[in-house]
């Protein structure tokens, strides 16, 4: 296996192992639906299920084909995810960027394949304002993607060889 999947493998692994981890943690020591204040006013560690895609998007008990539409697209990204690790040139922050994506996606899918919803954890407010509760597999796809995104911009243009004479 070439050196670039394992990195990405490496990685993806990892990510799902903490992030399966720290699922288990939170469903054993929290009660669903409860939370643990950590930071008064700040940060919370609670117990909530979420049908949907980021920040609650299609969140709802009463459809089921969002458990379908979010399993396409998890098979569509690891897809895309492979493709790009085996076109892409050598570079090690966005192969890092591509195993966290990965991690993270494959992360949720598992609990949407067991739980039919992702299990959040992390909920961190000011007030009444509450930012909508994530895991860490989330955490891992919002850095994964900005490593590809710093990885891609540090790229050098491709030169148009049609101007070159």
């Amino acid at each position: 296996m070439r050196p670039r999947f394992v990195m990405v493998f490496s990685i993806a692994a990892a990510v799902i192992g903490l992030d399966q981890l720290t699922k288990l943690w939170a469903v054993t020591a929290i009660p669903e639906q409860h939370s643990v204040p950590v930071i008064a006013g700040f940060f919370d560690l609670v117990n909530v299920r979420n049908r949907g895609a980021a920040f609650g998007f299609l969140n709802r008990s009463d459809i089921e084909w969002q458990f379908w539409l979010f399993l396409v697209a998890t098979v569509l990204a690891v897809w895309a995810i492979i493709s790009l690790t085996r076109a892409a040139q050598d570079d090690k922050v966005l192969f890092t960027g591509f195993g966290c994506i990965l991690g993270g996606a494959l992360g949720n899918l598992i609990d949407r394949v067991r739980f039919r919803a992702v299990i959040d954890f992390l909920d961190f407010y000011v007030g009444d304002w509450h930012w909508p509760a994530f895991n860490v597999a989330d955490i891992a796809i919002c850095v994964g993607a900005f490593l590809a995104f710093i990885a891609m911009y540090r790229q050098p243009a491709p030169r148009n060889s049609s101007n070159a004479r």
